[in-house]
């Protein structure tokens, strides 16, 4: 029993990581039609920023602030630089685009920071923890299950309270329309990659506090599971983004905790598999969301 306890805990914290970035991918696509594959490097923007700013003696909690705000000013720039021309091209173009710029970011890293891994001087209390009985749990992964919660619901009421929100839930129902109704599509499309950038920060700074170095690839991983997640759960739909980040998670952590060593190697490929297992059951996700244009946030 307690060894299913902590199981699940790490279910829970993994699948909150996966969930933020899974969010932060759902609301760029909801909009544009755009996977952007770049995700991954601004959580590595994030990480590089931690990094420096704790190398540099600046306090924990500052540090976290400026990875966030680095990791928005990195996706402001990439909507300008490099998608703000490409938004009526064909979706193959800005999937070949974002390939391009994931590519283009990591050489960029590879070029400043070098190939070796930059290890992050995290706080001690990242190592705390209390105990249930046997049961030992980390006051981190406490920590990223809440705030992850808080931001789910905070971002919920957002989207549904706020004339942004509204004006992005419409943008995702129809951008055209919305553009004839008189909503700056500009003010729409930065305010999505805002929030994209904002969240990625979020989910970096859980993600190095488990793992705590920083490669020019770190971003790839964490990304290509939170895109995972929302094709599980159905693109374009934020609900589903989250459920598909948790149900990920959970077979992760479950295949990990019933595979002999021997097979612990093919961890990946056989999560991946039971993935298009489901997908072949639901092609559109979980949550049945179709590649149409009546996709909703």
């Amino acid at each position: 029993m307690e060894l299913m306890l902590q199981q699940l805990i790490n279910a829970v914290s993994l699948g909150s990581i996966y969930a933020l970035v899974a969010l932060g991918v759902a609301i760029v696509f909801s909009i544009l039609r755009l996977a952007n594959f770049a995700h991954g490097e601004l959580m590595t923007v994030a990480g590089y920023t931690l990094y420096a700013t704790l190398l540099a003696g600046v306090h924990w909690l500052l540090a976290a602030v400026a990875a966030i705000a680095a990791s928005v000013i990195a996706a402001l720039l990439l909507e300008r630089v490099a998608y703000r021309r490409l938004r009526s091209a064909n979706p193959l173009t800005l999937l070949i685009t974002s390939f391009a710029v994931s590519v283009a970011l990591q050489s960029l890293f590879l070029l400043f920071f070098g190939a070796r891994p930059k290890g992050i001087e995290l706080p001690a209390f990242v190592d705390a923890g209390f105990r249930i009985g046997q049961l030992r749990v980390q006051w981190l992964d406490v920590f990223i299950i809440v705030i992850t919660g808080l931001i789910v619901l905070s971002l919920h009421l957002f989207l549904k309270k706020t004339v942004i929100g509204l004006a992005l839930r419409s943008a995702a129902d129809d951008f055209r329309t919305t553009r004839l109704m008189g909503i700056k599509a500009n003010a729409v499309v930065v305010g999505a990659f805002m929030l994209s950038g904002a969240l990625a920060g979020i989910a970096a700074l859980f993600y190095f506090a488990t793992v705590p170095n920083v490669v020019p690839s770190s971003g790839f991983e964490p990304m290509l599971k939170g895109f995972i997640a929302c094709v599980i759960g159905g693109l374009g739909s934020l609900p589903a983004a989250v459920v598909g980040g948790f149900l990920l998670a959970f077979l992760e952590v479950g295949s990990d905790a019933i595979l002999s060593n021997s097979l612990s190697p093919y961890l990946d490929a056989i999560v991946f598999g039971i993935a298009i297992i489901l997908l072949r059951w639901r092609p559109g996700g979980l949550f049945g969301v179709r590649m149409t244009e009546d996709l909703r946030v």
